[in-house]
């Protein structure tokens, strides 16, 4: 795998993943299986309840990557492949996933999910929060299907998530260093259900059991990196083919790498101190004026060295994945994981 900094993608990450002759052959496979998992989730996302089917299936219906899922299915090859577990974990991981989005959009007041209104934007706070709730209790029953392990699993990965989402909310304590604090929130609040899919896909396959610690650390690392890439593509003026504008994050007051990068050095650099009061009076301002003027303050950022900085970092934790995977056999499957790890960081433009 090549992790030199890339030019932006342009390819899907399917595209990606089959791109050479020998991961091509498992196309089909990927395909079938994620199909598989598609075609079950509306059932699974019936609440006998009109209004609770309706916003339940609703960022369902508004698409997404099914990167976990993808992912699930491709630590599968190391076993026996898509058994009738790994599609169950697989849709339980993609549900918690979704029931996370609902609640993340309330907290970050995000007006815009998937290229359509967020939830609470289109019922109300209350609504998506109560949904979220149901799309992790539904997601519960489905690991516990597969037994205790299964509901241990999906616990663990529920507390992780909650906790990353409590101390994004909080910040770091006294003596934390803010950086480190944010990595260790990517780590629980992305990492760990990235994580839980790749250990899904290894456990449920009746892969070796000694693969699914590696499995866990590339899906925790990759998830990170993944975060990192999203930090900068808020900034990037291409931003809105994710349908966010650029600087959503900056906007709502979510912490970022590149942010949390020039409040390091603001003592230091009068420059980077007065970038950072700019943003943030923007950021902050109802004026008409200062709202104009804050594409150009995040622009100012994307252009800044700490935006490099933070690809390099997406760069250095997609490596660490990779190196993971280094006792798991050289197989199409672990190529496919490296163009996974690689379309990661590709993002960052």
């Amino acid at each position: 795998m090549s992790l030199e900094k890339p030019p932006r993608s342009v390819l899907s990450l399917r595209e990606r993943l089959f791109a050479s002759p020998d991961t091509k052959k498992l196309a089909d496979t990927i395909d079938a299986g994620i199909r598989e998992i598609e075609e079950g989730l509306p059932a699974e996302l019936h609440f006998g309840d009109d209004l609770a089917d309706t916003v339940g299936r609703y960022l369902l219906d508004a698409g997404g990557k099914r990167m976990r899922p993808m992912l699930a299915l491709l630590m599968a090859q190391f076993g026996e492949g898509t058994t009738p577990d790994v599609i169950t974990a697989s849709r339980a991981i993609e549900m918690t996933h979704l029931a996370s989005l609902y609640h993340d959009d309330v907290m970050d007041e995000a007006p815009l999910r998937r290229g359509v209104e967020s939830a609470h934007i289109r019922w109300s706070n209350s609504v998506a929060i109560l949904t979220g709730d149901l799309l992790f209790s539904r997601a519960s029953t489905l690991m516990s299907r597969l037994g205790v392990e299964a509901m241990s699993l999906q616990s663990e990965t529920f507390e992780r998530l909650c906790v990353g989402q409590l101390h994004e909310t909080t910040g770091p304590a006294d003596g934390v260093d803010p950086v480190d604090h944010y990595f260790s929130v990517l780590a629980d609040k992305t990492g760990s259900l990235i994580s839980a899919a790749a250990r899904a896909g290894i456990r449920y396959s009746g892969a070796p059991s000694e693969f699914e610690e590696p499995a866990r650390i590339f899906g925790e690392k990759i998830g990170i990196a993944f975060q990192l890439a999203d930090d900068v593509i808020d900034l990037s003026p291409a931003s809105d083919a994710t349908g966010k504008k650029a600087g959503t994050d900056l906007k709502a007051g979510v912490p970022t790498l590149p942010t949390l990068l020039l409040e390091r050095v603001v003592d230091t650099d009068p420059e980077a101190a007065s970038l950072l009061k700019r943003l943030r009076e923007d950021a902050a301002s109802t004026d008409a004026v200062a709202e104009a003027d804050l594409p150009e303050a995040v622009h100012a950022l994307y252009d800044h060295p700490v935006t490099q900085t933070t690809r390099d970092e997406a760069l250095r934790f997609a490596r660490e994945a990779m190196e993971a995977l280094d006792p798991l056999p050289d197989t199409a499957a672990k190529r496919a994981l490296g163009m996974f790890a690689d379309h990661v960081v590709s993002r960052t433009g």
